[in-house]
């Protein structure tokens, strides 16, 4: 399927590895300049050189942090210096630190809204204009199941993550008459740094072994596995695509069958 991304621009945000390095992969071979960005300068560089290489896709690393309103405008300015547009904006953050409740102090609130709420209001704010002057853009934030199904241990992503949600089904009304759609796209237990990372920290609270927490995970998930980053990838090309014109204000979850609600 031609999913009618050549000469299309993207911008894919937390892109140096992970769900966002594999997003940034698949929009690339699809045939679509892609801008990519972390806070790591030199993983950023070889995730670069690498789907650069692997696709012949023109691609730009712009590192910066997205916590940082003024660096939000520098890494849309990079990318429309490169392209001269910007068609796709892909929003993708690291989750915010897991615990209970009483483990975050304001300051972590602070940080987890800046980094996983204000930051995606900040880049639409930022490139949804020129998108509806053109009459075609997609938008697709990258959340968590967590948004219809609260994750225990996670109560930062679990709140955070569904003002987003709000977030972008409000903006999905309102920019659909000019040809943008926004999307959301919800990873179940994928096999990436950020699942590394919970499983470590649920092993350091429980006291159960990291293998008995992947196996507790996998057994929660109906495909009795963990998803892979490409899963998600596909899914969110497709969201980007021509082909996906008339899909717009859904949250979509990528999850083995995890959630167990009907909608």
């Amino acid at each position: 399927m031609d999913l009618g991304l050549k000469g299309k621009a993207a911008l894919v945000c937390g892109s140096s590895q992970g769900l966002g390095r594999a997003i940034a992969g698949a929009l690339a071979a699809e045939g679509a300049d892609v801008a990519i960005n972390s806070r790591s300068p030199d993983k950023l560089a070889a995730a670069r050189e690498e789907i650069a290489s692997t696709t012949g896709a023109k691609v730009v690393a712009v590192p910066a942090d997205l916590t940082d309103p003024d660096a939000i405008d520098g890494v849309v300015s990079a990318a429309r210096r490169a392209f001269g547009k910007i068609d796709i904006l892909v929003t993708n953050t690291g989750g915010p630190p897991s615990g209970p409740f009483e483990s975050h102090d304001a300051e972590a609130w602070r940080q987890a809204i800046a980094q996983n709420l204000e930051s995606v209001v900040n880049l639409v704010r930022t490139v949804l204009p020129e998108m509806k002057e053109r009459g075609w853009g997609r938008i697709v934030n990258v959340t968590s199941i967590s948004v219809k199904q609260p994750v225990a241990g996670l109560i930062l992503s679990n709140s955070i993550r569904a003002a987003v949600t709000g977030f972008a089904r409000t903006i999905a009304n309102e920019a659909a008459p000019f040809g943008v759609t926004v999307n959301n796209v919800l990873p179940g237990f994928t096999r990436t740094e950020r699942l590394v990372d919970l499983a470590q920290a649920t092993s350091g609270r429980t006291g159960n072994t990291v293998e008995s927490v992947y196996e507790g995970w996998q057994k929660e998930v109906p495909m009795a596995r963990l998803g892979e980053p490409e899963e998600l990838a596909a899914l969110t090309a497709f969201l980007c695509s021509e082909k996906a014109a008339y899909i717009t204000g859904q949250s979509i979850a990528v999850d083995g069958g995890w959630i167990k609600g009907l909608f």
